[in-house]
């Protein structure tokens, strides 16, 4: 991995991205905006993806490029297993719990993308991501046309996602959440469902099963807002088992007795969208990890089922 530490001279004020990465980095322009589209950019720490972004004087530019024009090699491989399905347009992985979607500001091994570019032997195209605890189903596009049609079915709500979760509080049998979200002004990183909030959002979701206070749940985000179902079942007062930043235990009572957590118990199960080429719809399913099988048994339903 290189990585490229910028920053803007005034003569550089109001210049694209693409084109002053690409001159002040050494690198040639359609370098600078792959990089871009991989999300290898950040500025002042912020992740930046837009190619005509303009830059300004003094800001600190970080760019991560790949080794002599191929992926870094990641941390581990992919196995077979986690490839859910696969053609000529489009791969569809099943992340595992703690392998971040994409590149981070201090690595870009191990990650998703670099893990399913390595399957792939070339760069997927990322299209949507998980949280870094949020296990399931993750597309990617193997066309430039491949990934641009996946990316509209999400922009436009023909991708339909469902996940399972296990939940601590009481909640009626199924409900919708349309409470918008903003950033948390007292923690970086965690976000708020309040009235008036920046970003609009709503989560349908569905009691499957409970046991005390605890409730094994479908959800189906409507939109696709960062740690959107959980903030809004924190909302609700029923935060995610594991999910320390919003509340939820980290530590839950069994008939066995005590037991621990060690991740948020959020599965990304299953998308629904057209096919990019043909536009036929297309049903992905991610197995059901022992974890939320875990979960969902101590509330008595069957994974089987779900």
């Amino acid at each position: 991995m290189k990585k490229l530490a910028l920053r803007p001279a005034p003569s550089d004020e109001g210049e694209r991205l693409d084109r002053f990465i690409s001159r002040a980095g050494g690198v040639s322009r359609g370098e600078a905006r792959r990089v871009l589209e991989r999300g290898g950019v950040w500025i002042e720490g912020k992740r930046v993806k837009v190619a005509s972004r303009l830059v300004r004087a003094g800001q600190d530019v970080l760019v991560v490029l790949e080794e002599a024009g191929r992926a870094a090699r990641p941390a581990a491989e992919l196995s077979a297993g986690r490839i859910l399905y696969e053609d000529a347009s489009l791969v569809a992985a099943d992340k595992p719990p703690f392998v971040a979607a994409q590149a981070t500001l201090g690595s870009d091994e191990g990650n998703l993308l670099a893990l399913v570019s390595a399957h792939l032997g070339g760069e997927a195209g990322l299209v949507h991501r998980l949280d870094l605890e949020t296990s399931g189903v993750t597309v990617f596009g193997k066309t430039r046309m491949a990934t641009r049609a996946l990316a509209g079915a999400f922009r436009e709500g023909t991708a339909h996602k469902r996940y399972l979760a296990i939940a601590f509080g009481e909640l009626i049998d199924e409900g919708r959440v349309e409470t918008p979200l903003s950033p948390d002004p007292q923690r970086k990183g965690r976000y708020l469902a309040v009235a008036g909030g920046k970003m609009p959002a709503a989560t349908r979701y569905k009691v499957l099963g409970r046991k005390g206070r605890l409730c094994a749940l479908a959800a189906f985000p409507e939109t696709g807002r960062t740690h959107q179902i959980r903030v809004h079942l924190t909302s609700l007062g029923a935060p995610l088992v594991g999910d320390a930043l919003y509340g939820g235990p980290k530590q839950i009572e069994t008939d066995a007795g005590p037991s621990r957590v060690e991740r948020v118990l959020l599965h990304a199960r299953e998308l629904q969208l057209p096919h990019p080429e043909t536009g036929e719809p297309l049903r992905i399913l991610a197995p059901v990890p022992t974890d939320l099988a875990w979960g969902l048994g101590l509330v008595g339903v069957d994974p089987a089922d779900v």
